[in-house]
């Protein structure tokens, strides 16, 4: 078996979600530290993820149609110039915020069906490695996490060397590496699904193949509701809570940057752990035990305006817990879904945990702008512990155990 096509995809994962990560911190930095608005940061950051949760959930036929590998290549070169309008528009003086709005509109759009075509060719990508999946999510999650190191990492010295609009110059750089590695390394594994009629309603009816088939399964509609809702919080804490706190602190850029690539790096660690042995370990009480320690303690030691040295003590805690939720996550997902309908379930699945996505950066703002920073960050926080102890008290979660896709009817 054929491992180069896992590679292959390994190092174009890397090099898009590096890229990703870098202008998800230097696109608020740019708005924050040119406006002093929460609000605006908060906004821009809606303008992005909101065209990027739809594009993902009605992308899943398309992906099924024209194949992953093509959509993911696509998507990735129109990037190339989308996020490279950014620092040229800036250098020639002409980038203002009615200009970057529709900009980050575009971005969110390519996104989210080229972050979806690259899940869908993982359950292939395994079956090609001859590696059990958790393995191959597992290395999938530390992929993730040392993107996001490094992303993190490289934005806060970047930004502070040549500011945050030129920084996306290297972001550009990594969509047109990524779009030529996914086209010369992954072979079309999966063959397009040829539809048997076209049009927007055979469009929809393929949607809803997809939307009926998950909403019967009551682990991936418990998984949806409850990583929808620490995601809504996370965007709050990573677009508005923290970049404040770190102005607020007198402190730059480069701070920022090194706080998210704590927490990646150690996240890296624990998702490469999960990788060597996921499949032995109890995946419910993995599950719990990691989101609770990822979730509250992290909000915590801002709200407390604690030492650094401790929010980077906890910050490594939680990030080391957060390696073991994706491989999970993804491990189950795609046990249970049937090989065609791939890409729309794993897409609708994706969009609706990230729904709420674009209203995170709006809350953390109103939060701030009503209460303070502190009383926000507590707030937030507080509303993560609440979720991720739902585990703990509704039943569907106790369907994590095995169970293959094939055995699922698809009708």
């Amino acid at each position: 078996m054929s491992r180069s096509p896992f590679v292959a995809l390994a190092v174009a994962e890397t090099l898009s979600l590096s890229g990703t990560r870098l202008s998800g911190i230097a696109i608020p930095w740019l708005v924050l530290s040119t406006t002093g608005s929460a609000m605006l940061t908060g906004i821009v950051a809606m303008m992005e993820m909101l065209p990027y949760v739809v594009a993902k959930a009605l992308g899943g036929p398309m992906i099924d149609r024209v194949g992953p590998k093509r959509v993911a290549i696509i998507c990735d070169s129109a990037s190339v110039i989308t996020v490279g309008l950014v620092p040229l528009l800036h250098l020639l003086d002409l980038l203002t915020m009615p200009i970057l709005l529709p900009i980050v509109f575009v971005m969110g759009v390519l996104r989210g069906p080229s972050d979806a075509a690259k899940q869908s060719m993982v359950p292939d990508i395994a079956g090609l490695a001859a590696v059990p999946l958790e393995r191959v999510t597992g290395v999938i999650g530390v992929i993730d996490r040392l993107a996001s190191t490094v992303g993190a990492a490289g934005a806060g010295g970047l930004i502070a060397l040549v500011g945050p609009s030129q920084a996306l110059v290297v972001n550009a750089v990594t969509f047109a590496a990524s779009a030529l590695i996914v086209a010369i390394g992954i072979p079309a594994i999966r063959h397009a699904v040829k539809s048997a009629a076209s049009g927007i309603k055979a469009y929809g009816r393929e949607l809803a193949e997809g939307w009926h088939f998950m909403r019967r399964d009551a682990v991936l509609v418990a998984i949806v509701l409850m990583v929808a809702t620490t995601n809504l919080l996370d965007q709050a804490y990573y677009v508005v809570l923290v970049p404040v706190w770190t102005q607020g602190s007198g402190h730059g850029p480069a701070l920022l940057g090194t706080l998210f690539a704590v927490f990646s790096c150690a996240s890296m660690i624990g998702a490469a752990i999960a990788a060597m042995i996921g499949e032995r370990l109890p995946r419910l009480a993995v599950y719990t035990v990691a989101f609770l320690l990822t979730g509250f303690p992290r909000f915590l030691v801002f709200a407390m305006d604690s030492p650094l040295a401790l929010i980077f003590a906890i910050l490594a805690i939680g990030g080391f817990a957060s390696g073991f939720l994706n491989p999970i996550i993804t491990a189950v997902l795609f046990e249970r879904i049937p090989k065609p309908l791939m890409g729309r379930v794993t897409s609708l699945n994706a969009a609706l945990c990230w729904a709420l996505i674009p209203f995170g950066g709006l809350v953390g703002g109103a939060l701030i702008d009503g209460f303070g920073l502190s009383a926000a960050l507590f707030l937030t926080g507080l509303a993560y512990l609440v979720t991720t102890l739902a585990p703990l008290a509704h039943r569907s979660f106790r369907g994590f155990d095995k169970r293959r896709a094939g055995d699922v009817a698809i009708s």
